[in-house]
């Protein structure tokens, strides 16, 4: 089982769980354009995506799922509520997500277990996911408001996981945004900053953990080396400076990761 981040950012969110030719896709956040090009470069077959799962309806998210779940006759799996969202709605088939519960997805070369979480977020619902195949198992986490202990109990002990560390509370105060957006983006219902994401990786750095990514880094409000240094120094903590840590990029996919 290998993890590619192929986009991290608020212009476009998608990751890839390959399973041997065949694979899930966690978001498809980017344009059709571009999602053609990043998964071109994949060397997948046509028709290759199995699953498409979306955590919640904002267009960094969503933009391109429905349609790419239509081109690779995919079946899209979202809360009941977004399968009229019309960026869904191109989709083949759907099949439901509940926050707290676990589905099974059949894939050509095995079996993945889905846990979904509910996220403390400005769309509802938002879904925090914990895919599991062979024992291996891959956490994405991002848009998530505020740390979150039962989150991080329902979703515990992965090998790879992608956590967003969007902003730094300094450079967001003195940013260019305005004021009603600094508060939404510090709001309980946000993003997480890296002083909140070092919490919520406490919670979730459990034995198994090898590799962190560090996603969903804002372009205006944060920087790669603040955020590496915020996760570093909680590993550090922790006393597991063993973890590496990666960076999601926004403008090219990650190398992938073997869970």
């Amino acid at each position: 089982m290998q993890l590619t981040v192929l986009a991290s950012g608020s212009g476009g969110n998608s990751s890839l769980l390959r399973i041997g030719e065949g694979g899930i896709l966690v978001d498809a956040g980017l344009g059709p354009r571009l999602m053609r090009d990043r998964w071109a470069h994949l060397n997948l077959g046509h028709r290759a995506l199995e699953h498409v799962l979306v955590t919640h309806g904002h267009l960094d998210h969503s933009r391109s799922a429905g349609a790419l779940a239509r081109r690779q006759n995919a079946t899209l799996h979202c809360a009941p509520s977004m399968t009229t969202h019309r960026a869904l709605a191109r989709a083949p088939r759907y099949a439901e997500l509940r926050a707290g519960s676990e589905q099974v997805l059949e894939c050509r070369e095995g079996t993945v277990r889905v846990r979904s979480a509910l996220l403390p977020h400005d769309c509802d619902p938002t879904l925090g996911f914990r895919l599991e195949c062979a024992g291996r198992r891959v956490v994405i986490l991002t848009d998530l408001g505020k740390p979150d202990a039962a989150v991080a109990r329902h979703l515990a002990d992965p090998h790879v996981l992608l956590l967003e560390f969007n902003y730094d509370e300094d450079m967001l105060r003195e940013g260019p945004y305005p004021d009603v957006l600094k508060r939404r983006v510090a709001g309980d219902r946000g993003h997480l900053s890296n002083l909140q994401a070092q919490k919520q990786l406490a919670l979730l750095a459990g034995p198994s953990l090898h590799t962190l990514v560090l996603g969903h880094i804002s372009q205006k409000n944060n920087t790669p080396d603040l955020a590496i240094k915020a996760a570093e120094s909680e590993l550090a903590r922790l006393n597991r400076s063993d973890v590496r840590v990666l960076v999601a990029q926004q403008d090219q996919a990650l190398d992938g990761i073997q869970v």
